[in-house]
């Protein structure tokens, strides 16, 4: 929210803004409560729209954080650049004074992506008369949701005092956007709707003009302004030296209207000021500027005439404040208007000296008159009434106020009450629930844990070991999740699972839907220097390894020179280096795009000298598996040091870096790029570097490997947008925010992981898709922020859950902006509940290729 002048923020929760005046001279601050599109006070039938695109987007679902029907309002037609034919309009049923308004787009769960980028508000006080709103700078155009979930809150300045507003879409170019809003501030007892006077004048002071118009003024400005509302009534005081302004980066003088005595030669100033309805008034308020040095005095008198039907009353009221040549502070000067009953006033105001400037102008009339109002307040509307709190209200109000607040106080601590009780409640039904529950999985995990451990401890028993049958695969599913508490618990619930160190081992005991995967077959763990693992491989494929020679030849130490630590573990470093002559240790296959005598960025794992013996066995096994993989999508084993310690494989390393800070870098083309002269990628490109991630990952699922940690991160990116799927994204400090600890255990992509991967430590080929999918979101979102950004980690988790049991609540990625529908439904299928029902990765290599025909 943007800074208000004196003003101290209080508290923010559920959209309801309570702002207290250090001074309270004026109160723009205060008028800051939602008025009912959120709350459910403003009802379906004050909400319209000049169009719908279905009767499930229709106005009255636009309600700021609601999700029903599809999830906002969308008008019929697409929004086309300069057109403001579609809106969406509330009708708050009486005057309103509104200071800020919210905006969100349609996220209906994650299934809509679209929203308003920009926007434009008109309002009106009868239903005819429509006023487009101007910031205090001209301009109308307000900036609107960057995406379909978040809101975003816009300070009207000025406010507006309105009974109809109308949101109209705007945007650059042709779009589909959905909108939903609220509106807050409060009730507009003042009743005022208009104020006609003389247009307000021009001061030299020092050479320099000075400016004293009503800027702000949303009525006809000529020679004198009529039937509108302005600066007089915008909340906000001048300041007692009006040669400075307030923070809205404006001119001296803007916060007053005034007028030189040599323009009026009667010697008052005339406004009148029209009423909503005859009201009985008791007192008006005028801040006035009194810099006498300057030649600026508050009036001398004040003669007003007052309207009730069609005539004029004979008889005027006058009133002369207390002239004051001592402080040259700005005030208010209260006038006693003595309960006179009218629908409009003609105030004669009489200058004290050549100048007088007036920044706000406010009226109290009987509480008892303005319940007669024509249009009667909602049930329930709650928000307070925009007024002067400097005003003095009478004994019987005063007693009513009070019994309010008495009552508010109870029925809170009530509430506070029932909610305590409702969670003493629960804990007590929850104890015998997740002592049942606990000691089913103490069982249950127990037995698997002896098991794990008798696999991970005798590597031989791995293939003769029988998975547990379907029954019991589904009796451990049943007894886990439908209790729900332990649901309610995250971290409790992953404490419970089986050691994460040990899932590849997990996903060979363990089945998904029935029918084992390949690589829920017995797995071999392999230690990675930063204690990650490159790949999970099937036993039987490194037990056809295991034989065969390593393929890559021994590169001199001496050659390799140190650029820059990439990251480290517990068993070794990762460096980036150059190498010199690397092109005379390539196979005949394989060649670089740079010229024989020129270095060559390469990666370098280096495990530490002191690693134990199943570390050192470990990384000999990585080097001979990283020497079979020969794709033009996968980062290629170059040499090794392996003669003398510390042990090292050289990889390949692409002078763009990843594909995660190269997309960062750059923005989509179109008109915003051009404005901000950044480098762009296009479309096409996006979608041709996502082609090259599937058809290294088809490569990888041939030969049975599972990834387990594919991410924009481990994709580098070389020239002409050329991909290879990397493994080391985990070991750089930039990315530890992209992984979940678990203590003692091992840290987790889980923004990127399966359902299955994270409950059940399941990694198949199915996983690794499931992972595509986030990797295609991330790269059409050019990595502007994480996956589920909105959620926690924690809440990560309990998304999954949601997938695990599959009743329509979980959350899904947005559809980018970028995405056409083809696209994102191939993402919707790599994320899929059921494990079959997911896409091969040679489907969606297919599926890409076909997108860009």
């Amino acid at each position: 929210i943007h800074k208000l002048p004196a003003l101290t923020l209080i508290l923010m929760e559920n959209h309801l803004l309570f702002l207290l005046p250090e001074t309270l001279s004026c109160v723009v601050g205060v008028c800051r409560y939602p008025l009912g599109m959120s709350g459910g006070q403003i009802q379906d039938e004050d909400i319209s729209a000049s169009s719908q695109w279905s009767e499930s987007t229709a106005a009255r679902y636009g309600r700021l954080d609601f999700e029903e029907g599809d999830g906002a309002w969308c008008p019929e037609r697409t929004v086309e650049p300069d057109s403001l034919k579609e809106f969406l309009q509330v009708d708050l049923r009486s005057l309103h004074f509104i200071t800020l308004v919210g905006t969100q787009g349609r996220h209906a769960g994650g299934i809509g992506n679209e929203f308003a980028q920009m926007y434009k508000i008109k309002y009106s006080r009868d239903g005819s008369r429509w006023i487009s709103w101007r910031n205090r700078q001209g301009n109308q155009v307000i900036e609107g949701n960057r995406n379909a979930y978040d809101i975003m809150l816009k300070d009207l300045e000025p406010p507006i005092i309105a009974r109809f507003v109308r949101f109209m879409p705007v945007s650059d170019h042709s779009m589909n956007v959905c909108m939903r809003v609220e509106l807050y501030g409060c009730e507009w007892l003042d009743g005022l709707v208009s104020y006609n006077a003389p247009a307000g004048e021009q001061m030299s002071l020092e050479g320099q003009p000075v400016h004293f118009n009503d800027s702000v003024y949303d009525g006809a400005v000529i020679y004198s302004m009529t039937e509108g509302l302005g600066q007089l009534t915008d909340g906000m005081c001048g300041l007692d030296d009006f040669t400075h302004s307030h923070v809205y980066n404006v001119w001296p003088g803007y916060d007053y209207v005034g007028w030189t005595n040599e323009s009026f030669p009667n010697g008052y100033v005339e406004i009148m000021f029209e009423f909503d309805r005859t009201r009985n008034f008791t007192t008006m308020k005028v801040h006035c500027n009194n810099m006498f040095m300057q030649h600026i005095k508050a009036f001398r008198q004040v003669v007003c005439y007052f309207r009730s039907e069609a005539d004029w009353e004979a008889t005027p009221l006058s009133f002369s404040p207390v002239v004051d040549d001592v402080n040259p502070s700005a005030r208010f000067i209260t006038v006693s208007l003595a309960n006179h009953m009218a629908s409009a006033m003609k105030c004669h105001f009489y200058f004290a000296d050549a100048w007088m400037m007036f920044s706000e102008i406010t009226f109290q009339s009987d509480t008892a008159m303005y319940n007669t109002t024509l249009a009667p307040p909602k049930t329930g509307s709650g928000p307070p009434t925009r007024d002067d709190p400097t005003h003095k209200i009478d004994d019987s109000n005063t007693r009513i106020l009070i019994g309010c607040l008495v009552a508010i106080i109870f029925i809170l601590v009530a509430i506070i009450v029932i909610i305590l009780w409702r969670q003493v409640w629960q804990k007590m039904l929850e104890k015998a629930s997740r002592r049942m529950l606990d000691d089913e999985l103490t069982a249950s995990l127990s037995l698997q844990s002896e098991t794990f451990a008798y696999s991970h401890n005798n590597p031989s028993s791995s293939s003769s070991s029988s998975a547990p049958s379907e029954q019991e695969s589904s009796s451990t599913y049943e007894r886990i999740f439908p209790l729900g508490p332990d649901y309610q618990e995250p971290s409790r619930l992953i404490r419970k699972l089986p050691e994460f160190s040990h899932s590849s081992e997990e996903a060979g005991m363990s089945y998904c839907d029935g029918v084992p995967h390949y690589a829920e077959a017995d797995i071999v763990n392999l230690q990675g220097v930063t204690g990650g693992n490159t790949y999970a491989v099937p036993a039987l494929t490194m037990d056809l390894l295991s034989g065969k020679d390593v393929a890559v030849e021994e590169f001199p130490r001496k050659l390799l020179t140190f650029k820059e630590k990439l990251g480290e573990g517990q068993f070794g470093e990762v460096h980036l280096c150059e190498a010199e002559g690397m092109q005379e240790f390539m196979d005949e296959d394989f060649s670089f795009d740079i010229s024989d005598n020129q270095p060559v960025l390469v990666a370098v794992k280096m495990l530490r000298a002191d690693a134990n013996k199943n570390a050192r066995n470990d990384f000999l096994k990585e080097i001979k598996i990283m020497s079979r993989l020969k794709d033009p999508n996968i980062i290629r084993l170059l040499a090794v040091c392996i003669c003398s310690d510390p042990l090292c494989m050289i990889t390949e390393y692409m002078e763009n870096g990843d594909l995660n800070q190269f997309l960062s870098r750059h923005e989509p083309e179109g008109q915003l790029a051009l404005i901000s002269n950044a480098p762009t990628v296009s479309y096409s490109n996006l979608c041709y570097m996502a082609t090259q991630i599937a058809s290294g990952m088809r490569y990888l699922s041939s030969l049975n490997f599972v990834h387990r940690d594919l991410a924009t991160r481990n994709c580098l990116v070389g020239k002409n947008y050329t991909i290879k799927i990397a493994d080391f994204g985990m070991s750089r400090n930039l990315y530890s925010g992209d992984y979940y600890r678990i203590q003692g255990r091992a840290v987790l992509p889980i923004r990127w992981m399966s359902w299955e991967s994270i409950l059940l430590g399941k990694f198949t080929t199915a996983s690794d898709v499931w992972a595509f999918g986030v990797t295609l979101w991330e790269t059409l979102t050019f990595c502007n922020e994480q996956p589920y950004s909105q959620l926690t980690d924690e809440q990560v988790i309990e998304n999954t859950g949601e997938f695990f049991r599959d009743q329509k609540r979980q959350v899904y990625l947005p559809q980018p902006v970028l995405c056409p529908d083809s696209v994102y439904k191939i993402m919707l299928n790599c994320w899929r509940r059921n494990t079959k029902e997911r896409p091969s990765f040679q489907d969606i290599h297919r599926a890409l290729l076909e997108s860009q025909a």
